[in-house]
């Protein structure tokens, strides 16, 4: 059994782990829309089909996904974060090997750039510009009636 901050790769056994994981991580945003179990399992099972899933810990404690994609702009293979969080019990040292892991599978996966995004309800921009990270786009959201 993994130690309880090792960072790994998911297995289909860690699917209901993560789905909690995600179900904490849009509490902890304060989505304003109800958090959809179903939509957290697609989205664990598109990641583990064509992208990556790394989890800390066993059971699982923290989650990152990620996808890589030609760039529609012919920029190059880019590696994007589709969702990070690691619950507050289980942060410290395996948040930095979660990321060393994702830049890895970045470059095997040939990408020429790695993104991670920063929610205005928990902004962690500071670890990514320690990590080497710059500013590239700010996303404006407006809710439709």
């Amino acid at each position: 059994m993994a130690g309880s901050n090792d960072v790994r790769r998911a297995t289909p056994d860690d699917r209901l782990a993560i789905i909690r994981l995600l179900k904490e991580s849009h509490e902890a945003a304060r989505f304003t829309f109800p958090f959809s179990a179903p939509h957290a399992d697609a989205l664990f099972q598109r990641h583990m089909a064509s992208g990556l899933v790394l989890v800390c810990g066993d059971p699982a404690r923290g989650v990152l996904m990620a996808l890589a994609f030609d760039h529609p702009f012919g920029a190059g293979k880019w590696a994007k974060e589709s969702v990070w969080y690691i619950a507050p019990d289980a942060r410290g040292r395996s948040a930095i090997q979660m990321l060393d892991a994702y830049e890895a599978w970045a470059r095997e996966q040939d990408c020429v750039t790695v993104g991670m995004a920063s929610l205005a309800t928990n902004d962690v921009s500071r670890i990514y510009e320690r990590r080497g990270y710059a500013p590239a786009e700010t996303h404006f959201l407006k809710a439709l009636a």
